[in-house]
């Protein structure tokens, strides 16, 4: 039988769910792609750009996150079609009515991304009772508030430093997309003697090879202003951060920042993919070519979901960050150790592992793709 969508695979599409409410102005999508380890988990985008593929892309990027994480969940990702920056009372309306149209779709979890946060959250569990990354106030573990992804990019990149060069005191680090990933990868970073050149928003780029003040531009970022608003720093256009010299580039915003057209602009020696598919596989293999050496998005970022999951069982904030930690140094280490054995890509080993378990999981469900 011909796939329905052109990215549809062995390993999924499970469902694909569009959602039309046009009394609320309400357009989204809902990918859930593969649960056969079990019930989704994925964050919830606002975004006025993304795309029905773009969305089954990230939804595998979770099934192939949790998989390597050996959690058990699988993946799902979803899209409200808008402006994130749109008022308070009308991103809850379009929140609420999202979650209130996916209520029978028990094999998803919310949880928060790109232009939602742990407030959406609780609205979506006041709704349906079904999300993660919740505020501590209902009993959850703010991902963002507490850097659990960050902390993962952290411990992956002293492992990953066991394959370069140079050491994390005294690295320069370059981050594209200062927001809540970028903001904590830098601070953990910083915490163990690396230095920030570079920080990038949707307002530009800035720049300081003796270091920017973190916590500076964390509050200008807290108050709706760009890093470039920061008084100190040579300011420079936003695609700018992708030629600054420095040892590690950490891309932390939106997919397929780094394409062919602009992957020799590339001036660094390691990448943590702390956002989810920010490198086309075209751009990520010339990467690897001129021995660049990219830790692999599902397995740098996946602290959040590690911590979602934590939290989805009603562990607290200190077991989860102990939990990241362990999975992200020995996952990293796992890749790593396997792509310098078999003399591959980071990327083909990290897809190796998680497929495999996927696959395994797969064998022992009644119906391959679905609880």
């Amino acid at each position: 039988m011909k796939p329905v969508f052109a990215f549809a695979d062995e390993l999924g599409p499970a469902k694909v769910i569009h959602v039309h409410n046009p009394a609320v102005g309400l357009q989204g999508v809902l990918v859930v792609d593969n649960v056969a380890t079990g019930p989704s988990i994925g964050g919830l985008r606002m975004a006025p750009d993304a795309t029905t593929e773009e969305c089954a892309r990230l939804a595998r990027a979770m099934t192939l996150k949790n998989a390597a994480a050996g959690l058990p969940h699988g993946g799902g990702k979803s899209v409200i079609w808008g402006d994130p920056k749109m008022s308070r009372g009308e991103k809850e309306r379009l929140v609420r009515a999202f979650a209130c149209a996916l209520r029978g779709v028990d094999d998803y979890i919310f949880g928060p991304d790109m232009g939602t946060d742990e407030t959406c959250m609780a609205w979506v569990r006041d709704e349906i009772g079904r999300s993660v990354g919740l505020p501590r106030e209902v009993g959850g573990i703010p991902l963002d508030a507490i850097g659990a992804t960050g902390w993962g990019i952290r411990h992956a990149a002293e492992v990953a430093l066991r394959y370069c060069d140079f050491a994390l005191k005294g690295a320069r680090v370059a981050v594209q997309g200062f927001g809540a990933v970028g903001q904590h990868a830098a601070r953990f970073l910083a915490a163990e003697g690396a230095v920030l050149v570079a920080a990038a928003d949707s307002g530009g780029t800035l720049v300081a090879a003796a270091g920017l003040d973190i916590e500076a531009l964390a509050r200008l970022k807290a108050a709706g202003q760009s890093v470039c608003a920061h008084p100190q720093g040579d300011k420079r256009p936003r695609e700018a951060v992708i030629e600054v010299e420095c040892d590690i580039w950490i891309p932390a915003a939106r997919p397929d920042v780094i394409h062919e057209g602009n992957v020799d602009r590339l001036r660094t020696r390691l990448i943590l993919e702390g956002a989810n598919i920010p490198i086309t596989a075209q751009a990520e293999q010339r990467l690897h070519d001129k021995g660049v050496l990219c830790v692999p998005d599902f397995i740098a970022n996946a602290g959040g979901v590690i911590c979602a999951a934590t939290e989805y069982r009603g562990a607290g904030e200190t077991e989860a960050l102990a939990i990241i930690e362990d999975k992200l140094r020995s996952n990293t280490a796992a890749v790593l150790e396997r792509a310098a054995r078999d003399a591959m890509p980071p990327r083909a080993a990290a897809m190796a592992l998680a497929v495999e378990r996927v696959q395994g999981a797969m064998q022992l469900r009644r119906w391959s793709l679905y609880r």
